[in-house]
């Protein structure tokens, strides 16, 4: 449920992901996992950018090839490829804040890679090699018919990890040839998608898998714009965070906490329970069909007549005060605290206050950042997206199979430093 790569702004899109069959190259392709010898477990913070609003989503700056150099990524905790707009060369690129990346020959993961077939496998539930020289296509689609076609490669990423040591593992992700996504005139503010979802193709894993990072991610989001992103459990609070324990999600292997029970004000708003996703991926939250009108309807009844309902073209549901807002500090006393109680972590609850679920617009008007999921092909499945989880540090332990929550000042990046180069 990725939220889409190139995304306009107050508004994310959705992404499902799919993947072709892989189509024969005409030339040999080697690829795989380099090995990084010697390397120790340790974390890795990254300083993020961006904010729900204006810009819609949050981005990483991340060092990739030999000389490294940087490309800026959308941070997808609800997909597992990373991929970049890619000169392989390109068929119908996006404009793009660095220069596409350009593979080399050597850089191609075949088709018979362990990691192609766990990228296709996971995905489809099959994978087929016509020939050993075949490369490993696939394909992105996006809810709002947008794509992105690319091949499988392998490039270093550079990182410095809080030991203090630099590390320069191979990994592989995408190299997107030929996308109908966004704006063709317009400059994106990513160059591609950061995948670190579960899977065993998630950027996330593969430095598990090379010893240098635990499979834990975290992330922490200001509402003044910006925040971090951390690699591995160096700087986790364990014994002060809420945890839920990891739920199979029954669309995907989205990070899910669980089912969760609604209230809004204290009292429940009478849903059944709500198969709940966190997704990174995703500026706003979506709530499907039924528990969205219940929590609507509650905060409609709820509101004082100082708030009058106007149309605003930022999101569906929006109101004016006596004056213009500006921020959603001036009119959070209006409204009441979303929560939602998760059975699957004895009661673990997640405080949703108004500006968790609230956006004041650049017309001074206060918006819900919570939309109807139903509408955009969500059908049952809840999102907490980034709106609600701003201000608190998220964690995704794949190590123990638990997600947690913790409110922080997310614009103080921990103190062992950058890791980027």
């Amino acid at each position: 449920m990725a939220a889409g790569w190139a995304r306009p702004a107050g508004f994310a899109l959705l992404v499902v992901v799919v993947l072709a069959a892989a189509a024969s190259a005409d030339r040999p392709a080697r690829g795989g996992l380099s090995v990084t010898a010697g390397a120790e477990e340790s974390s890795a913070v990254f300083p993020l950018y961006g904010d729900v609003y204006p810009h819609g989503l949050y981005y990483v700056a991340m060092s990739i090839g030999n000389p490294p150099r940087p490309y800026f990524l959308d941070v997808d905790t609800g997909s597992d490829l990373t991929w970049l707009q890619c000169d392989a060369p390109c068929v119908s690129c996006s404009k793009v804040p660095h220069p596409l990346y350009r593979p080399t020959k050597n850089k191609l993961v075949p088709c018979v890679d362990q990691m192609c077939a766990a990228l296709h496998g996971g995905l489809t539930g099959r994978h087929k090699c016509d020939s050993p020289k075949q490369q490993c296509d696939y394909e992105i689609k996006y809810a709002d018919q947008g794509s992105s076609l690319g091949v499988l490669v392998t490039d270093s990423f550079a990182l410095r990890l809080a030991n203090s040591s630099i590390v320069r593992p191979g990994l592989a992700f995408g190299c997107g040839y030929d996308q109908q996504v966004g704006s063709s005139t317009e400059v994106s503010a990513t160059d591609g998608v950061l995948g670190l979802g579960s899977g065993s193709v998630s950027l996330l894993s593969q430095l598990k898998q090379h010893g240098i990072t635990k499979n834990v991610v975290g992330h922490c989001l200001s509402t003044r714009g910006g925040g971090f992103l951390f690699f591995g459990d160096d700087i986790v609070p364990y014994s002060r965070a809420t945890w839920a324990p990891m739920a199979r999600s029954t669309s995907r292997n989205y990070y899910s906490p669980g089912s969760a029970n609604l209230y809004f004000g204290g009292r429940p708003l009478g849903v059944r329970p709500m198969e709940v996703v966190f997704d990174s991926g995703s500026s706003f939250t979506y709530f499907s069909a039924q528990p969205y009108q219940a929590l609507v309807d509650a905060i409609k009844g709820d509101l004082s007549k100082n708030l009058k309902e106007v149309p605003d073209h930022s999101l569906p549901l929006c109101w004016k005060g006596k004056k213009p807002f500006k921020s959603v500090l001036d009119v959070k006393k209006e409204f009441r605290t979303v929560v939602l109680s998760f059975s699957n972590g004895k009661k673990a609850l997640m405080e949703i206050p108004p500006e968790n679920y609230l956006i004041v617009t650049k017309y001074g008007n206060a918006c819900l950042g919570i939309l109807n999921g139903s509408e955009v092909g969500l059908k049952d499945l809840n999102i907490v997206g980034d709106i609600t989880m701003q201000d608190q540090m998220v964690i995704y332990d794949n190590e123990r199979g638990q997600i947690g929550w913790i409110r922080a000042p997310c614009d103080r990046i921990p103190k062992f430093g950058s890791s980027l180069l």
